[in-house]
């Protein structure tokens, strides 16, 4: 059985930092890429971040030099450290994990919640 389970969310004031981590376990084939999204209340889930084994990264415009996405291929495992949060960074944040080669697969974590508030 596939799981993401994903650690580290929590309160913090405007400013401050944290990190979240996802572990996935269960997988036979080798993970292509690795994602950060999030959901705020009322709006689309969003791509914050993603790295492939490769360690090619991609941000969102809204974290680019805040946020830093890192992976440990050997474990299966991804991080995201934020830095200089904001209220609007509050939100759902869900690791997803996806292997783009035949046989493909897509996973989701079930979320952890981010709130950026004084």
């Amino acid at each position: 059985q596939v799981q993401l389970v994903e650690s580290g969310g929590g309160l913090v004031p405007p400013g401050e930092s944290l990190r979240l981590s996802c572990v996935a376990s269960g997988l036979r084939y080798g993970i292509n890429v690795m994602d950060w999204y999030r959901q705020a209340p009322g709006l689309q889930r969003e791509l914050v971040a993603s790295i492939t084994t490769g360690g090619t990264t991609n941000y969102a415009d809204s974290v680019k030099g805040r946020f830093t996405i890192s992976m440990d291929n050997a474990k299966n495992a991804v991080s995201l450290e934020m830095n200089s949060l904001k209220p609007e960074d509050t939100a759902i944040y869900y690791c997803h994990a996806a292997r783009y080669v035949i046989p493909r697969y897509d996973y989701w974590g079930q979320g952890t919640q981010v709130t950026v508030s004084s």
